[in-house]
């Protein structure tokens, strides 16, 4: 299996918010837009986070775009929407002690999301596909893939609109790895 995993384009918010799941737009630039169709193959398959900064590009590759909740980026649950600065800190501390395993309050964790993640991939049953998706679902992803050590999950990047394409044998097993 070949996977196009694609990330949204860059949110319109304020920096220093705490977003997840929060419902935020994001503008795609026609230039931006052809750039990104001509890293991707045509006429594939395509599965979307049902966000609005997922769904609005995913409209705009594809005709019917299949949406899937599990793509959709991490919950962080009391954090959603808050300033960095305003989280409590021993929550902070928390997390960092403990950076897959630690849910914020009302949310989920990276290992949780990884989980559910993993289910949408394993749905998706044909040989290609684009998927649109988050940051945070990528790097899990990835994480799993490769096999990476809880530490080194932060290591894992995608810019906005960045498309890393992911070959699987038959076994789920990494063959390639590629950034565009």
């Amino acid at each position: 299996m070949i996977l196009h995993l694609v990330r949204h384009p860059k949110p319109q918010i304020e920096a220093g918010i705490c977003y997840g799941e929060l419902e935020i737009l994001a503008k795609i630039e026609m230039a931006d837009l052809r750039d990104l169709q001509s890293r991707l193959p045509a006429g594939i398959p395509l599965w979307s986070s049902p966000l609005r900064r997922c769904h609005d590009l995913a409209l705009a590759l594809h005709p019917a775009p299949q949406l899937d909740a599990d793509l959709a980026e991490i919950h962080f649950g009391e954090w959603e929407g808050q300033l960095w600065d305003e989280i409590p800190r021993h929550e902070l501390d928390a997390w960092a002690a403990d950076v897959v395993g630690y849910a914020p309050p009302g949310g989920e964790s990276p290992r949780q999301l990884q989980g559910r993640a993993r289910q949408a991939i394993a749905r998706i049953s044909v040989p290609e596909a684009v998927v649109v998706t988050h940051g945070g679902v990528i790097r899990a992803l990835l994480a799993h893939w490769l096999e990476l050590a809880d530490d080194a999950w932060l290591t894992v990047s995608a810019d906005f609109l960045s498309v890393t394409t992911v070959e699987l044998d038959a076994n789920g097993r990494v063959r390639r790895v590629t950034k565009r």
